[in-house]
């Protein structure tokens, strides 16, 4: 699938940001800071470069996206044949440590929904180890590190 800029919006922390694409998938995102290596850099490449998709596993009839008003938080809604859910996603304005909150409502009906994370360190060049502790995934790499905390614990299968 052929990309363009405009088919992302931006939600940022101050000291760095995150571009989400229509299709639900962070595409690029730099941390700690905007200067940092990319740990999502599909935008450059494919999806094995890094990203964190989050969306409908079935078809999508409509979809609608705004920020909030005065705010990065970006709130899109899908309509399915199934129900319609809101997936509202931004970054808090950093404390001590980075976060990306991705928050799925269901608005109406039953709307199954899909998560692929793939963590790439270096632009996508670095795929990292992952090491469970209790029910959280750690994706490490060197000196880098990042966590996924979900309500609910997520599955892990082999890289494509």
């Amino acid at each position: 699938m052929r990309r363009c800029i405009e088919d992302y919006a931006l939600i940022g922390d101050t000291h760095t940001a995150a571009l989400v694409g229509r299709d639900g998938s962070i595409d690029w995102l730099c941390l700690p800071r905007f200067d940092s290596p990319a740990c999502f850099a599909a935008l450059l490449g494919n999806p094995r470069h890094g990203r964190w998709l989050l969306a409908p596993a079935g078809e999508i009839r409509r979809l609608r996206r705004c920020y909030r008003p005065g705010t990065l938080v970006l709130d899109t809604e899908i309509e399915t044949d199934s129900g319609r859910v809101r997936v509202s996603d931004f970054m808090p304005i950093r404390q001590r440590t980075p976060h990306v909150m991705r928050v799925v409502e269901g608005l109406s009906g039953q709307v199954p929904m899909k998560l692929e994370l793939a963590f790439r360190f270096d632009y996508g060049r670095i795929a990292p180890w992952i090491k469970w502790q209790d029910e959280t995934p750690f994706a490490v790499a060197g000196p880098h590190a990042l966590c996924l905390r979900a309500p609910i614990r997520p599955s892990e299968r082999e890289r494509p």
